[in-house]
């Protein structure tokens, strides 16, 4: 090729020849390679060419050698350029040899590790081989002699005439054996202190990682026992042992085998000889374990999942270790009849200012100590419908039941609720007749009431005492607390605190600062700060303790209500704490109960026969749904809104809770919402950033409630809303066929006239023969003389035809209705 033909190549015009490579980027020329006999040109592209071959010096210094059309500066550029991009694949070969260096002297140094090791292994293998030849020619040498010694030959000093003959050799001989005699029992000594010394762990043995574990003084005997048995040519049979196996109520084959310390192939063929195919890793019942283990002539102890709740041992209390504690007041009653004032007023605090409306939603726990000094604990229940089990829970906790009752409302439903759960948990009552301040006030009437049900006061000649209360001027306090200590003395109360702890949780709650938190009343025992414990299906260990008033203390007695700190989630109200040993105890007991409940929960929802499930998907298929999520502040006030969301609805309607939890609304919540189309229901909690924005950007209603009232009303309209209408008919007039004609186009038209009411056009119409329904449509013309209208009055005449039906006849009766949809609601 020319140095014109390589410009007319090189340059940015003039063809391409067929060795010029072109590459494109997304239709945008990259590079331009072009390949000669002499070098090999990279044309980048802008269009200029790069050799990436050739001589050392610059082309730009030969300025024949330059393509045409490109200045002295583009050409110097490119050429750097060029010469940059030959140092970079230099490094980057480089790079390669290290790596390739690295990754080879990686694999050597790998192989010398295995080959040590090898030689390691086979240098032990060696030295044990040669111990044991060694123990073998030990153990053939001392055979040797003793047959020797027992076959010995008589003394050549017996025999006259031989013993001039052997005293000439006989000292030489005598000399040798007196030697030998005295050489080997050092070595013998030797040897034996080295296998003396050989089970015991020195510290230079320590220090070199040798000593492990060595041979107890049982595999000693047993070994020994075997070679005494085998030197004398005895066969040498291991000894059975026989063991305790315990089974749960499945177990694998692998399993079962370790535990009975035999061989899973062992184990396997039995189950085959049993007619059982299965393999190590495959899981059998218990009844067929117990089979395989007696068959191996081991002991079999059956055990279940439930066992491991054996470690919360019912400890029966000694009387000398018995203690008196303060008791347990529960205050019951009607909302709003005045018990959270009440108790305010003996605490001399003021909650029920915060408090949502003036209504407690929530389950308190307080500790008083009167003027006295005696000390108290109270619970106080909230009085709303929706909190039964809230008021059920203080009632099995409590000794005493304070029923608080308005002396201008009298009984009232829930006070007899409470009535009905103080009788139920056999609990002492006593009733306050609180608002006794108040003009409409009429106490004989409150105990005129509780007659009704069986609650006789002592000023009815009955056994249950009465106080006459005002929160608001603080009448009767005194002779409240002068009755409930009399009761408290009466019923004797003690408890054993130097014991592991046992308690009820009265509420839980999840607390964004402090994570779950538990409110717990201590019923046994002390519970100390690092005590471990299990409550329902969530365990953990006490980091903190804080009593009513917000302080932390470090450790709770008997009848002292605390909050708690450190679980791992969010118990139920009502769950029963227990301590225990250690952490692993809590947490398999939580991870059964957890195991238990899903099983449950489970086994509810499913159908037990076909008809039953072929009944249930009829019944939802008429029923409709109105999802929606629920998250409270507490865990009380989350069950007892569902619980009232379970109340809610009819045959045709009903309320599903999708989840209830507790703590702030999250975006998980929301994501759940939007993908069932259900609102996110706030009680006395709020959302998240992220779960707000989320919300607004996937069109999710959140709604918040701070009074379970309003709550309640709402999601009843909500659902009153998927009711269907009722079709309600009024019927607005008759009329009676005079004459039926026959007119083209339209058909039979009656000839009318209306009897009663008025006849509508836009009405619905039946046709009646001799009282019987025969047709029911709608009109299809209404006519007045030969003009349509709208509607005719009671005793005009006029024309009527009817929607695709002929079969009119005179004397027929129309009867005209309108229907109206008519809401409903739910009761």
């Amino acid at each position: 090729m020319s140095d014109n033909d390589g410009k007319k190549t090189l340059g940015l015009g003039g063809s391409r020849p067929s060795n010029v490579k072109q590459s494109f980027s997304h239709g945008r020329t990259k590079n331009v390679v072009v390949e000669t006999k002499r070098k090999r040109v990279v044309v980048p592209k802008s269009g200029a060419a790069k050799p990436t071959s050739g001589g050392s010096a610059p082309a730009g210094s030969d300025p024949s050698r330059r393509p045409g059309g490109i200045s002295e500066a583009e050409y110097q550029r490119r050429m750097k350029a060029l010469q940059a991009a030959k140092e970079r694949e230099a490094e980057d070969a480089a790079k390669r040899d290290a790596e390739e260096k690295a990754r080879n002297e990686e694999r050597a140094r790998r192989r010398a590790e295995a080959e040590a090791k090898e030689a390691e292994d086979r240098e032990r293998e060696a030295r044990a081989k040669a111990k044991a030849e060694e123990e073998e020619r030990k153990r053939e040498e001392a055979a040797r002699s003793k047959s020797k010694s027992a076959t010995s030959a008589p003394n050549p000093a017996d025999v006259p005439g031989e013993a001039a003959v052997a005293r000439p050799s006989a000292a030489p001989r005598g000399k040798d054996r007196e030697q030998r005699e005295t050489r080997q029992p050092k070595q013998q000594k030797g040897r034996q202190d080295e296998g003396r010394r050989s089970g015991k762990l020195t510290l230079n043995d320590a220090l070199r990682g040798g000593g492990g574990h060595q041979k107890s003084v049982a595999a000693m005997k047993r070994k020994q026992e075997r070679a005494r048995q085998k030197a004398m040519g005895g066969q040498v049979e291991r000894e059975k042992v026989v063991r305790e196996v315990q089974l749960p109520e499945a177990i694998m084959v692998g399993e079962l085998a370790n535990r009975m310390s035999e061989k899973v192939a062992d184990v396997v063929k039995a189950l085959m000889t049993n007619g059982i195919m299965a393999t190590q890793t495959q899981t059998i019942d218990a009844d067929t374990a117990e089979l395989i283990v007696e068959e191996f002539g081991h002991t079999v102890v059956r055990v279940s999942d439930s066992d491991v709740e054996d470690v919360i041992d019912a400890v029966e209390d000694k009387d000398e270790d018995l203690k008196p504690r303060a008791p347990i007041i529960t205050i019951m009653g009607h909302v709003d009849h005045g018990k959270t004032s009440l108790l305010d007023a003996i605490r001399k605090t003021r909650v029920t200012a915060g408090e949502a409306g003036g209504i407690t939603q929530h389950i308190g726990a307080y500790q008083v100590t009167t003027e006295s000094g005696q000390v108290l604990s109270f619970l106080d229940t909230p009085g709303h419908a929706a909190f039964t089990s809230m008021r059920s829970r203080g009632a099995q906790v409590t000794d005493i039941v304070v029923l608080v009752v308005a002396a201008d409302d009298a009984v009232m439903p829930q006070t007899i609720e409470a009535i009905n759960h103080a009788k139920a948990a056999e609990v002492p009552m006593i009733v306050a007749i609180n608002k006794i301040d108040r003009e409409a006030a009429n106490p004989d009437k409150v105990r005129t009431d509780l007659l009704q049900h069986e609650v006789i006061v002592e000023k009815m000649s009955g056994e249950v005492q009465d106080v006459e209360v005002s929160a608001i001027t603080g009448q009767g306090l005194d002779e409240l607390l002068e009755a409930i200590a009399l009761q408290a003395e009466i019923l004797e109360l003690k408890a054993n605190p130097d014991r592991a702890a046992s308690g009820a949780v009265i509420e839980a709650q999840l607390d964004v600062g402090r994570g779950p938190v538990a409110t717990v009343l201590v019923q046994n025992g002390t519970l100390k700060q690092g005590d471990i414990f299990v409550v329902g299906e969530q365990w953990g260990k006490v980091r903190a303790l804080v009593d009513d008033k917000g302080d932390r203390v470090e450790e709770a007695g008997p009848s002292v209500p605390v909050e708690v700190l450190g679980l791992n989630g969010t118990p139920e109200a009502g769950d029963v704490l227990n301590v225990v040993d250690t952490e692993a105890q809590a947490r398999e007991i939580a991870d059964y109960r957890q195991k238990a409940a899903k099983d449950k929960r489970a086994a509810a929802g499913a159908a037990v026969t076909l008809d039953q499930l072929m009944a249930n998907a009829k019944a939802d298929e008429n029923v409709s749904e109105l999802p929606i999520l629920v998250k409270a502040d507490v865990q009380g006030s989350s069950e007892a809104i569902v619980q009232a969301m379970e109340k809610i609805g009819n045959d045709e309607v009903r309320v599903r809770v999708l989840h209830s939890g507790v703590g702030a609304i999250t975006e998980t919540d929301v994501g759940l919402a939007e993908a069932s189309g259900a609102p996110v229901i706030g009680f006395n909690v709020r959302a998240n950033t992220p779960a707000r924005n989320s919300a607004n950007q996937k069109g999710v209603e959140i709604r918040y409630y701070s009074v379970i009232y309003d709550l309640v009303d709402d999601v009843k309209a909500a659902a009153s809303g998927l009711l269907s209408a009722e079709i309600k008919e009024n019927f607005i007039g008759y009329a009676t066929i005079k004459e039926v004609f026959k007119v083209t186009g339209v058909g039979k038209v009656a000839g009318c006239l209306v009897t009663e009411g008025v006849a509508r056009r836009s009405a619905g119409v039946r046709l009646l023969r001799d009282n019987v329904v025969i047709h029911e449509g709608t009109l299809k013309t209404l006519k007045r003389f030969k003009d349509e209208v709208a509607e005719v009055q009671s005793g005009q005449e006029c024309g009527m035809a009817f929607e695709n039906y002929d079969d009119i006849r005179p004397d027929d009766v129309i009867e005209i209705f309108e229907r109206e949809e008519v809401e409903r609601n739910l009761d």
